[in-house]
């Protein structure tokens, strides 16, 4: 807090109209908020007005005053990546610095280019400083791969780990990055789907990970049950953690096993919601995704990947005719859409199905 400072004092139905005003005239303190209380707003001066600028906004707001108030310091903006290695890069490397990054829970995650290499760690620095909530820097030192779906990385700055915390629509999920996949920016998508659950529901989660769907299914609906299977034993081990850190226990029941295979010897006819985020190889476990249904049929959530030559009426076509190959029948496709990009003129896509 700092001494009195010089300021117009208004009632709060003209606040504002004032302050926009005064954001014209350039004569607000702008290293300091503007504050309020039951009745007025106050709006701190760089100093004291002409009068011909007072009697200008007060032909507009004739309940203006001029006053002091004790005003909070602003917090300083934090510095940009460009700002901070705007003296340590060439212009075409700043150029070339990536446009975004992900973040999971701690845990800053880039792409850099061969010719930003060896500049890693003064850019892993950088990061640090520009963001307070990341503690550790990862450059992908690969592509996703394996059966697991999992990527290499370069520990360029901060704590040498790859295990967080991730936060996402009031759940919590411990990760290990190196170990498991997980995508933040398909945080929008979990909440998506769990509030198309309706209370009751059984839900299938084929390709389930550390639980983001599932946990997040099982914390909005309190009468809902979800089965979530992976293949990964250490995806299901922190599934599994992140079941009891949810207190979900109960609720979400973890399999262990390919997808196909558990459906057939434990889940036949038992969903009225199957998730079928492996977007991949999806198609091929469609069977599984239909066995899984009820025998009256239920919604499947079916992912893939498109480029700019397919077209979403092509894709949901071939999914059509799959269905159908094997003996169900689409009633409805309510929705269709690109989720994110995955790469240039690539996307994951998402069909919300009805199967009869």
């Amino acid at each position: 807090m700092k001494n009195p400072t010089l300021c117009f004092k208004v009632p709060k139905r003209h606040g504002g109209k004032t302050l926009a005003l005064v954001n014209r005239m350039k004569i607000v303190n702008g290293n300091l908020k503007v504050r309020s209380d039951e009745d007025f707003v106050y709006i701190p001066l760089n100093d004291q007005p002409p009068e011909a600028t007072i009697n200008t906004i007060k032909r507009q707001v004739a309940s203006l005053e001029i006053s002091t108030y004790s005003f909070h310091q602003r917090k300083k903006p934090q510095p940009s990546l460009i700002d901070l290695l705007g003296d340590k890069l060439a212009p075409h490397l700043l150029a070339s610095l990536p446009h975004a990054m992900d973040v999971v829970g701690d845990i800053a995650i880039i792409e850099l280019s061969h010719e930003l290499s060896e500049y890693r760690k003064i850019i892993g620095e950088a990061i640090l400083k520009a963001n307070q909530n990341v503690r550790t820097v990862l450059a992908k030192a690969g592509a996703v791969s394996g059966t697991y779906r999992l990527r290499e990385f370069t520990i360029i700055a901060g704590e040498p780990r790859t295990e967080t915390v991730h936060k996402e629509y009031g759940c919590q999920y411990y990760i290990d990055i190196s170990k498991v996949y997980f995508s933040p920016r398909l945080s929008q998508e979990h909440n998506r789907v769990a509030n198309l659950v309706e209370e009751g529901e059984t839900v299938a989660d084929l390709f389930a990970g550390v639980g983001p769907f599932a946990i997040q299914i099982a914390k909005n609906h309190e009468k809902a049950k979800v089965y979530a299977i992976d293949l990964n034993p250490d995806a299901v081990e922190y599934l599994k953690r992140n079941i009891r850190l949810n207190k979900v226990v109960g609720k979400v029941r973890p399999i262990l096993g390919d997808a196909r295979h558990v459906v057939n010897e434990q889940l036949s006819g038992i969903a009225d919601r199957v998730i079928m985020n492996l977007p991949e190889k999806a198609i091929d476990f469609l069977d599984a995704g239909t066995t899984a249904l009820k025998p009256a049929g239920g919604t499947i959530h079916f992912y893939r990947f498109i480029n700019a030559s397919d077209s979403m009426e092509n894709i949901k076509s071939e999914f059509t005719e799959m269905i159908e190959k094997l003996g169900g029948r689409v009633k409805k496709i309510s929705s269709s859409r690109r989720v994110r990009e995955t790469a240039p003129y690539e996307w994951q896509a998402v069909l919300d199905a009805n199967i009869g």
